[in-house]
């Protein structure tokens, strides 16, 4: 084709996507007046450009769908807020059941539990528990040698331990003391329950000592070695009061109880006396191994020196023969010293723990064992003289314990008003706290004490001199109003979201992109509705029936507002017609409706908010798919048409002037435009 004819038939082109070509410009060229061209990739770019009509189209439907999502999102988001307010609500755990307790005195402090009963009650402390304490003379310093010598510390719960102080032990200085007791096991793996401390000052060092816990229970004491012991002087007319000694000599252990009034010499005569038994027997002498026990019967063996102690309750079924295989096992398993054994003795049951060790005690409820008493010849001295002195010229008494022999060590549970070169002084002595909850007496351990009010831990921090402290548990009005006024602030962030897409936008003439979902639409419906809920009580009357009661109003624009006055007054004074608003008798209050009601649409599985997003996806998601086929199949083949005719049209441009000056020559036309002829 040539030149000419290859303008002519781009000229002649009815494609519709052939771009205007500026036909002056084509005439300049082959006049030979201007630069012929044609600018290729401007042309194509025009022509792929109206071939995207369709395509800004569907874009422009998916921005809109991409403005949907955002909106929606948001709405089911602030609309799962409102959901979760009323799943707070709607609780036995939530703020509705938060409680505060009062006290009318700083000596006794309480905390209660969600959804304890309110009421008011009645505390008088008269003492504190505490926890027991020893401390030891006075030494230069915390790395000093001890002089030589032993004590036992004993615990009351049972273990006990001796250490020995001096060069070459455990007890070299007070530090290694300290460790030595803070790092001690018992034979069954327990420990003395005590920390032991070095406590330093500018006259010299101590050991302290004090139990891990408060209570009797916990409490413990340090006894040390002494060949004779002599008791503080008592002056003319008094007396010893109810107490207990406990002494340990190489026999065994024995405590010695005194009574208000009791006088030294009483006290002497009862040390004097004191056996340690080793054996003990049944009453009934007619037993044999397969003898039944009594079900439900508890036999109790201790050993008072090492603290070990067991104790076996009869089954239904249980025998003799059984309960002196659960002895062996006892003393397999560390929990009796390895010497105890249960046996029947002519028709007897004996326990023993043997005549070199140092006694034991066993106690029976069983009726076919009858009474444990001592065998005889199993009892042995104390070994130990006790001598009252006094009364001297000043009216004035004393006692002095002795070895018997002169020589043997024993220990005593209090310090000799003598002195020795290295003794402890008991500073506290473990005890239980002692309140009357109500009118009702308590025992505690502890100076937190939970159980006396169902719910509520009292912390006790002085005592209140027989004077009365007064607690209230009421609601815990701020929780429940921060929890109200979160609702209010949810449902108004919801409603605004929703009511904006139905205001008319004078600007574009429009309304927003959600103004014709059904999903938003049904919502704001629902949301307005749900307000109108009424409170009836199946009995009985109540002060809060609707929103209104606790000052929440709906304004002409949908958003809540709340009276707080009104609000605070019905936390204060009517709390349980509160909580029943929200939670109704059975979890079926205000909150709960609200909350079935939302659940149709933020359910995550088939909510309308799941189901409308879905859709917009999917239809997003087709519009996507259309624009790549449209793109693959029609575009990018009309891009290579379009690019091979106009890239053939510059050719023939190029060619054009030419083939111009070629014609004229042939046609006898020169330059100034005339012919030869």
């Amino acid at each position: 084709m040539s030149s000419v004819s290859a303008v002519n038939s781009l000229l002649s082109s009815t494609a519709p996507t052939a771009a205007p070509v500026d036909i002056s410009s084509i005439l300049a060229a082959s006049a030979g007046t201007s630069a012929p061209g044609i600018d290729v990739t401007s042309a194509v770019a025009a022509a792929i450009y109206a071939d995207r009509a369709p395509e800004r189209i569907w874009q422009a439907d998916q921005a809109t769908l991409t403005s949907q999502t955002t909106t929606l999102t948001a709405i089911q988001t602030a609309t799962a807020a409102i959901a979760t307010d009323m799943e707070a609500l709607n609780t036995l755990t939530g703020p509705l059941s938060a409680r505060t307790v009062t006290s009318s005195s700083s000596d006794v402090t309480a905390t209660a539990a969600e959804g304890t009963v309110l009421g008011d009650h009645t505390v008088v402390v008269n003492s504190l528990a505490a926890a027991g304490s020893w401390y030891s003379s006075l030494e230069p310093s915390a790395i000093a040698p001890l002089a030589a010598g032993s004590f036992t510390l004993s615990t009351a719960a049972g273990p006990s331990a001796i250490f020995q102080t001096g060069s070459g032990t455990s007890g070299d200085t007070l530090a290694d003391l300290a460790t030595a007791i803070n790092s001690y096991t018992s034979p069954t793996g327990a420990s003395l329950g005590v920390t032991a401390t070095v406590v330093s000052d500018s006259t010299g060092s101590r050991l302290a000592i004090i139990s891990n816990s408060a209570g009797a229970a916990a409490d413990f004491s340090v006894a040390e070695p002494f060949t004779s012991w002599t008791a503080p002087e008592m002056s003319t007319g008094e007396t010893l009061g109810a107490n207990s000694l406990t002494l340990t000599s190489a026999a065994g252990i024995a405590t010695i109880a005194t009574t208000n009034g009791e006088t030294y010499a009483t006290l002497a005569a009862a040390i004097n006396n004191a056996t340690i038994t080793t054996s003990f027997g049944s009453a009934q002498t007619s037993l044999a191994g397969a003898t039944a026990l009594t079900a439900g019967s508890v036999t109790t063996i201790q050993d008072p020196a090492t603290g070990q102690t067991m104790t076996y309750t009869a089954a239904s079924g249980s025998t003799i023969a059984d309960l002196n295989t659960a002895i062996a096992a006892a003393v397999t398993a560390g929990t009796l010293s390895p010497s105890v054994t249960g046996t029947i003795i002519g028709g007897q049951e004996v326990i023993s723990e043997g005549s070199t060790d140092q006694g034991i005690t066993v106690s029976s409820n069983d009726s076919v064992l009858g009474a444990m008493d001592a065998t005889p010849g199993t009892t042995t001295p104390l070994g130990l003289t006790a001598t009252p002195s006094g009364p001297d010229a000043n009216g004035n008494t004393n006692l002095t314990i002795a070895s018997t022999d002169g020589t043997t060590p024993f220990t005593i549970n209090e310090p000799s008003s003598s002195g020795t070169s290295f003794q402890f002084t008991q500073a506290v002595v473990g005890a239980d706290a002692s309140l009357t909850v109500d009118g009702v007496p308590i025992d505690s351990a502890s100076n937190t004490v939970n159980g006396a009010i169902p719910g509520v831990t009292l912390t006790l921090l002085g005592t209140t001199s027989g004077s009365e402290v007064a607690l209230a548990i009421g609601s815990d009005s701020a929780q429940v109003s921060t929890a109200i006024n979160q609702f209010v602030t949810d449902y108004n962030t919801a409603i605004g979201l929703v009511n904006t897409q139905f205001t008319f936008n004078s600007a574009t003439g429009t309304e927003g992109a959600l103004a014709s979902d059904p999903t938003v639409v049904s919502l704001q419906s629902t949301l307005e509705q749900a307000l109108n809920y009424v409170n009836t009580p199946a009995t009985g009357t109540t002060t809060v029936s609707t929103l209104n009661d606790l000052g929440i109003s709906a304004g002409t624009d949908g958003a809540l507002a709340v009276d707080s006055t009104t609000l605070d007054n019905a936390l204060t004074n009517n709390p349980i017609d509160v909580q029943n608003f929200f939670e109704g008798a059975a979890l079926n209050g205000f909150a709960n409706s609200l909350s079935n009601t939302l659940n149709s649409y933020t359910d995550p599985a088939n909510g309308a908010f799941t189901v409308d997003l879905s859709g917009i996806g999917t239809t997003s998601a087709n519009l996507t798919s259309q624009i790549n086929d449209f793109e693959t199949n029609y575009i990018a083949n009309q891009q290579t048409v379009l690019t091979a005719m106009y890239s053939s049209a510059e050719i023939a441009l190029q060619q054009l002037p030419q083939k111009m000056a070629e014609l004229n020559s042939e046609l006898g036309f020169t330059g100034s435009g005339s012919s030869s002829g």
